[in-house]
């Protein structure tokens, strides 16, 4: 099974202001549905918050360690370890890491892939930040930049990265 991150990150490593997108990037919102539709996707409990209900289209496993969280249409599990097991015993073929912050942070010595969405913004009021990669350990297998537009107010490049 393929672990793979996805996320948009600022030049400052934002991803996250209380607890939502620190921008409105439709482009951005498009490639992560396309990206990870019809897959198993793994977030912590207050980046599902976030969202507010189970992405359509994706199995959706909740990280938390609430041992009474319940939501209907999600799998729940307390460790990331229980998260990735889950996915493997269904026999998916990838499952997506969506964050936060510290998701992000205990799995990306994991990760085999990674989508990364560069926004050209600072967020000078971040509360949630991307942690430092060594991008040395990984080969840049696509790259598409975008300007700015009506509906995108910042310049953006998917990237993906994939371990060698």
């Amino acid at each position: 099974m393929i672990l793979s991150a996805i996320v948009a990150v600022s030049d400052n490593l934002a991803i996250g202001v209380d607890n939502d997108l620190p921008w409105h990037m439709p482009a951005d919102l498009k490639y992560f549905k396309d990206t990870t539709r019809g897959y198993h996707v793994l977030m912590g409990r207050k980046s599902f918050d976030s969202i507010g209900r189970p992405l359509p289209g994706r199995t959706n496993i909740i990280l938390t360690r609430q041992k009474d969280f319940y939501h209907s249409g999600v799998t729940t599990v307390h460790n990331i370890s229980d998260g990735i097991n889950y996915a493997r015993e269904k026999g998916v073929d990838k499952l997506f890491v969506l964050g936060g912050a510290n998701v992000y942070d205990q799995t990306k010595e994991l990760w085999d892939e990674l989508h990364i969405t560069r926004i050209k913004t600072q967020v000078d009021n971040a509360t949630a930040f991307f942690p430092e990669l060594d991008y040395s350990k990984w080969s840049l297998e696509s790259e598409d930049i975008h300007k700015s537009d009506e509906k995108n107010p910042h310049d953006y490049t998917f990237c993906k990265y994939v371990r060698p």
